[in-house]
């Protein structure tokens, strides 16, 4: 992943700058202005006020599963139109939290959805669906982050743990996440996206023609076919 910049990043270092370290307790706006001067960094997230910044990402704990999850919910985004994907954006999700999820699924603004892009180019708002590869990191995916994420209104959260080779899927009712069941083929399916369907054990062990499989039955169904129509009047 190429680190993305903040605008203020773009021309010449920020003078008087202190490093952006792990545990800093700083505001949303003095986050993003060490970030910016901190090329070096190439993921760092906000979470409740307080930084974290990513070990560096192994292949087969954090690449790979990251690969995946990014082709399956690449094809589900390339045929549903009204749909738009991003692949570890940093999301302005409120002024204590700025998290840069491995991947994130969301109903374009168009729609008026619960999202937006804001004049810098930035995610605003919180994405219908967010995943995370959780290796080194999986405390904080698991615990944590997911409580701001389900106070924000994030209605869908993956969570792969890449060590245990565990995915949970968590679905936002009435306020608490609660985790999707899959059915007797391992087989979960979205509420918020309808054919966002994932044969978890195919994903699991790497049969990735067999998950694109499953999820091309997932976008022949009608009740898909019924949510791209409801997207395109909303537009």
């Amino acid at each position: 992943m190429v680190r993305e910049q903040f605008p203020q990043a773009q021309s010449t270092p920020v003078p008087d700058c202190p490093p952006l370290q792990s545990g800093d307790h700083l505001t949303r706006p003095e986050f993003e202005r060490r970030y910016a001067a901190a090329p070096h960094v190439r993921k760092a997230e906000l979470i409740e006020g307080i930084v974290y910044v990513a070990s560096p990402l192994r292949h087969e704990q954090h690449g790979k599963p990251h690969s995946r999850i990014i082709t399956w919910l690449g094809v589900y985004q390339a045929m549903t139109p009204g749909v738009d994907l991003s692949d570890a954006p940093t999301v302005r999700l409120d002024l204590d939290n700025e998290p840069q999820p491995d991947a994130v699924l969301f109903i374009e603004s168009a729609a008026g959805r619960q999202t937006r892009i804001s004049s810098d180019g930035y995610i605003e708002g919180s994405p219908e669906l967010i995943v995370e590869i959780a290796a080194s990191s999986a405390a904080i995916d698991t615990g944590i982050k997911k409580q701001v994420y389900r106070r924000n209104g994030v209605l869908e959260y993956i969570v792969w743990q890449s060590y245990e080779n565990q995915l949970e899927w968590f679905v936002l009712i009435e306020g608490e996440y609660q985790r999707l069941p899959s059915d007797s083929a391992g087989i979960i399916r979205s509420p918020t996206f309808p054919g966002l369907w994932l044969a978890v054990p195919a994903l699991l062990s790497n049969q990735m023609a067999q998950v694109l499989e499953v999820l091309q039955v997932g976008l022949r169904s009608p009740e898909r076919r019924k949510f791209v129509e409801r997207l395109e009047k909303a537009k």
